[in-house]
């Protein structure tokens, strides 16, 4: 993956989930990782293992109701984005001790090395512009969001 990543390179068909109803971190990192897994043919628990890990090192939130989410994960062969709106937010003890509803999880192979930082940047990038945050709450659905985070993306790697 070049260093100029952009989101339509991360998000798979069926990537984006407009209405995630979840009452918890926990509860939506899992059915993240549900989904996840029926994208990629990894086993959920596995998916789940390690964004949890890696959330107990410390939030993933990162303020202004974002979270990226983000792991390794044995048997992918490439760095894979999954996004979520929440229905309602939820707390994800986020730096800024507000409420997450966008949700950028990216998984990367183990072996990913710099692909996985470059993926994380390229993330923030997008969702640190408060108006593009402010189009995906408004979007109709996972087609509009998808196409505004794609739009946003390419936008910015020119």
């Amino acid at each position: 993956m070049p260093e100029a990543v952009t989101i339509s390179e991360l998000l798979g068909p069926k990537a984006v989930l407009a209405r995630l109803e979840a009452a918890t971190k926990k509860q939506a990192l899992q059915d993240i990782a549900n989904h996840a897994a029926a994208s990629l043919g990894i086993e959920a628990h596995r998916i789940f293992d390690v964004l949890w890990a890696r959330e107990r090192l410390g939030t993933t939130g990162v303020g202004h109701g974002i979270a990226i989410p983000h792991g390794r994960v044995a048997g992918l062969e490439k760095v894979r984005g999954f996004f979520a709106r929440l229905a309602v937010p939820v707390d994800f003890e986020s730096v800024d001790g507000g409420k997450v509803d966008l949700i950028f999880t990216l998984l990367a192979p183990e072996s990913a090395g710099a692909d996985h930082l470059h993926a994380l940047a390229a993330v923030s990038r997008v969702l640190r512009d408060p108006k593009i945050c402010e189009k995906l709450r408004a979007a109709k659905d996972a087609e509009s969001i998808e196409c505004i985070l794609t739009a946003a993306s390419t936008a910015r790697a020119a």
